[in-house]
Protein backbone atom coordinates (compact mmCIF):
# COMPACT_ATOMS: atom_id res chain seq x y z
CA UNK A 1 0.00 0.00 0.00
CA UNK A 2 1.36 3.19 -0.92
CA UNK A 3 0.42 6.66 0.33
CA UNK A 4 1.26 10.53 -0.32
CA UNK A 5 2.79 12.85 2.02
CA UNK A 6 1.01 16.39 1.89
CA UNK A 7 2.52 19.66 1.47
CA UNK A 8 1.24 20.04 5.39
CA UNK A 9 3.48 16.64 6.40
CA UNK A 10 0.49 14.84 6.42
CA UNK A 11 -0.89 11.47 5.06
CA UNK A 12 -3.52 9.02 4.82
CA UNK A 13 -3.26 5.87 6.11
CA UNK A 14 -5.53 3.23 3.80
CA UNK A 15 -8.72 1.93 4.60
CA UNK A 16 -7.59 -1.68 4.67
CA UNK A 17 -4.94 -0.96 7.05
CA UNK A 18 -6.95 1.43 9.38
CA UNK A 19 -9.88 -1.43 9.42
CA UNK A 20 -6.95 -4.34 10.22
CA UNK A 21 -5.94 -2.39 12.47
CA UNK A 22 -8.67 -1.55 14.25
CA UNK A 23 -7.78 2.72 13.71
CA UNK A 24 -10.59 4.57 14.49
CA UNK A 25 -10.91 8.72 13.92
CA UNK A 26 -9.66 10.23 16.67
CA UNK A 27 -6.89 7.55 17.72
CA UNK A 28 -3.26 8.86 18.98
CA UNK A 29 -0.52 7.29 17.04
CA UNK A 30 3.14 7.50 17.85
CA UNK A 31 5.63 8.01 15.46
CA UNK A 32 9.50 7.06 15.70
CA UNK A 33 12.11 6.42 13.16
CA UNK A 34 13.48 2.73 13.15
CA UNK A 35 16.29 1.58 11.14
CA UNK A 36 15.33 4.27 8.59
CA UNK A 37 11.63 3.21 8.62
CA UNK A 38 8.99 5.47 9.68
CA UNK A 39 6.94 3.70 12.57
CA UNK A 40 3.58 4.48 13.56
CA UNK A 41 2.23 2.72 16.81
CA UNK A 42 -0.90 3.11 18.42
CA UNK A 43 -0.94 5.06 21.70
CA UNK A 44 -2.57 3.78 24.69
CA UNK A 45 -4.80 5.69 27.28
CA UNK A 46 -3.59 9.47 27.89
CA UNK A 47 -4.16 9.04 31.74
CA UNK A 48 -6.01 7.26 33.98
CA UNK A 49 -8.67 9.60 34.51
CA UNK A 50 -9.57 9.31 30.14
CA UNK A 51 -10.63 5.46 30.75
CA UNK A 52 -13.06 6.71 33.30
CA UNK A 53 -14.54 9.98 32.20
CA UNK A 54 -18.09 10.15 31.69
CA UNK A 55 -18.89 6.63 33.53
CA UNK A 56 -21.06 8.10 36.61
CA UNK A 57 -24.53 9.19 36.17
CA UNK A 58 -25.09 11.46 38.83
CA UNK A 59 -28.92 12.19 38.50
CA UNK A 60 -28.35 15.61 39.10
CA UNK A 61 -25.94 19.20 37.67
CA UNK A 62 -22.41 19.00 39.48
CA UNK A 63 -23.44 22.02 41.44
CA UNK A 64 -26.01 20.53 42.98
CA UNK A 65 -24.57 17.85 43.99
CA UNK A 66 -21.24 19.60 45.29
CA UNK A 67 -23.87 22.33 47.61
CA UNK A 68 -25.15 18.90 49.11
CA UNK A 69 -21.35 17.52 49.80
CA UNK A 70 -20.70 20.52 51.36
CA UNK A 71 -24.12 20.83 53.32
CA UNK A 72 -25.09 24.21 51.70
CA UNK A 73 -28.56 23.38 52.28
CA UNK A 74 -29.76 27.31 51.22
CA UNK A 75 -28.82 27.28 47.36
CA UNK A 76 -25.85 29.50 47.96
Amino acid sequence: MKTTVSEKGQITIPKALRDRLGLRAGQTLEMYEEGGRLVARKTSVRNGTDSVYGVLKLGAPTDTIMRTLRGDTDGG
